[in-house]
């Protein structure tokens, strides 16, 4: 998919209006794309309206259904199609279960949100525009190993992770399967972790290389290393990520 072509392009991107979303939104948009982002809070949308009145912002829960037909009857009324989808609404819970008398509590809506809801949409997207240019799944370096902290998490972009290769043989070579697997990036959801962070913008960037040249990951950063590093010496990478 050469840059020049994404002029054409209409793309959506799920928990579009702040850190990694943000970022590609805004990269989609430098290079000429119409961009629709949804949310479920009103406020980040409406910052995201106001930074940026071309782009469409929708506010939906993609783990609900029928927000799901109404966000894409409203792509479909404004712009006819859809080209690109970017999986990326996503929450980091933090569980002890070795500590905690209910280290369950609201595992549900966290199943929902990164897992359910982005395989729901993919579907609901399919049925309607069968011949999708490109679909992407913002996963984790966590899900080749999971985080002592957050196991539940590690757990559920696992899933994401083995939906995502399994898709790709199934959509191959009609749409592009892109399988984004950022490092620890300077977001709010790692305002708390004082290490080292990459930016969005740069996981934003390699995301577009890596759709530009048609690969099946996109590994931004140090996340580069990562599977090389899991062959190699494995039980290096699971003591740095325990005491992530």
């Amino acid at each position: 998919m050469a840059s020049q072509d994404l002029a054409a392009q209409v793309v959506l991107i799920t928990g579009g209006t702040a850190g990694i979303g943000l970022s590609l939104a805004e990269a989609y948009l430098e290079r000429g794309a119409a961009v629709v982002v949804c949310g479920r809070s009103p406020e980040p949308l409406s910052r995201f309206n106001h930074m940026h009145p071309e782009a469409l912002a929708i506010r939906a829960d993609v783990t609900d259904a029928a927000a799901r037909s109404l966000l894409l009857d409203e792509v479909a009324r404004r712009f006819g199609r859809l080209d690109v989808l970017i999986n990326n609404a996503g929450t980091f819970v933090e569980r002890n279960f070795a500590a905690e008398c209910d280290a369950t509590n609201g595992l549900e809506q966290e199943i929902a949100t990164n897992l359910t809801a982005p395989i729901q949409l993919t579907n609901d997207v399919l049925n309607r525009w069968p011949k999708l240019t490109a679909l992407v799944f913002v996963t984790s370096g966590f899900a080749l190993v999971s985080p002592t902290r957050a196991p539940t998490y590690g757990a559920v972009k696992a899933g994401l992770h083995g939906f995502a290769e399994g898709l790709r043989k199934q959509l191959a070579p009609t749409t592009h399967v892109l399988e984004l697997l950022p490092p620890t990036t300077d977001t709010t959801m790692n305002a708390g972790y004082a290490g080292k962070k990459i930016s969005p913008e740069a996981v934003a960037a390699a995301t577009l290389k890596a759709l530009d040249r048609r690969r099946p990951r996109a590994l931004p950063g140090p996340a580069k290393v990562l599977p090389i590093m899991l062959r190699i010496a494995p039980n290096t990478v699971k003591r740095s990520v325990a005491k992530m």
